[in-house]
């Protein structure tokens, strides 16, 4: 049963990718079909997730756990926060991605995460998870928004660009950013603070730390550069790309390196 729910998820996001997203879409049957089709993924998506994380010894947040979790939680805020409907060619991307990490689950092993304090360790990791997750929609839309800026100055404009102004679309990415900016700080900060009433043992010095305190200096410089000179376009993105990057090795890369490649 388990098996069958990813994969009907996989294949949910699959098919909202196929018919283009509402703006993307040429057939205005597609444009009708789209969110409902997500809105059904996602509601499955959750309900896979908490079937393969929630168990009795613990919650299992395991690498594939994780990847498809953060997966949906991107696919989540892009829908709710209006991405996908102001940025189309963000769903062509987040779409296919969130179909291949919702059938990881079904590769990976059971890590169980045997918590202290399992509603406040519980409430810390979700922030987190949210987080990162609009950090990877803010990754993407940034990457897409340049796609578009070096089309429209080559006069190359996209066949299903959005009709909202590139400036309006990056003020709104930075609103994004700044929302995500308050939950990792508060991530890290509860983390550092109350490591040991949270997960029963003080806070060591580790790869995960160091990466996220890079990617969260890596944020605030942008955050401070966009206030201070107005930092936007290629310098932005490559800002954001490189905090996200290192936001990543933070937490998934080491989860990667710990349980799939030292089978921990």
């Amino acid at each position: 049963m388990i098996i069958l729910l990813h994969v009907l998820v996989a294949a949910m996001y699959a098919i909202t990718a196929w018919t283009g997203w509402p703006r993307g879409a040429a057939d205005v049957q597609k444009r009708k079909l789209a969110p409902g089709l997500l809105a059904v993924a996602l509601v499955l998506h959750a309900i896979a997730a908490w079937r393969s994380i929630a168990r009795p010894e613990g919650l299992d947040l395991s690498f594939e756990n994780a990847l498809s979790l953060v997966a949906g939680l991107a696919v989540l805020a892009a829908w709710l926060g209006g991405v996908l409907q102001r940025l189309p060619g963000v769903a062509s991307v987040v779409l296919p991605v969130a179909a291949v990490c919702a059938l990881l689950p079904l590769a990976g092993s059971p890590h169980p995460f045997a918590l202290a304090g399992a509603p406040w360790a519980a409430a810390h990791i979700a922030v987190a998870l949210v987080a990162y997750a609009l950090f990877v929609v803010v990754a993407m839309q940034a990457l897409v928004m340049t796609g578009l800026e070096k089309r429209l100055h080559r006069g190359q404009p996209e066949a299903h660009a959005s009709s909202t102004p590139l400036l309006s679309l990056e003020r709104y990415m930075f609103r994004l950013l700044g929302v995500g900016f308050v939950l990792l700080t508060l991530t890290l900060a509860t983390g550092m603070l109350f490591s040991e009433e949270i997960f029963g043992k003080p806070m060591m010095l580790t790869d995960k730390i160091v990466f996220s305190v890079a990617g969260w200096l890596a944020f605030a410089v942008l955050l401070f550069g966009r206030w201070r000179y107005g930092w936007r376009g290629r310098t932005a993105l490559k800002w954001i790309l490189a905090a996200t990057l290192l936001l990543v090795l933070g937490y998934l890369g080491s989860k990667f390196m710990r349980e799939v490649v030292l089978g921990r």
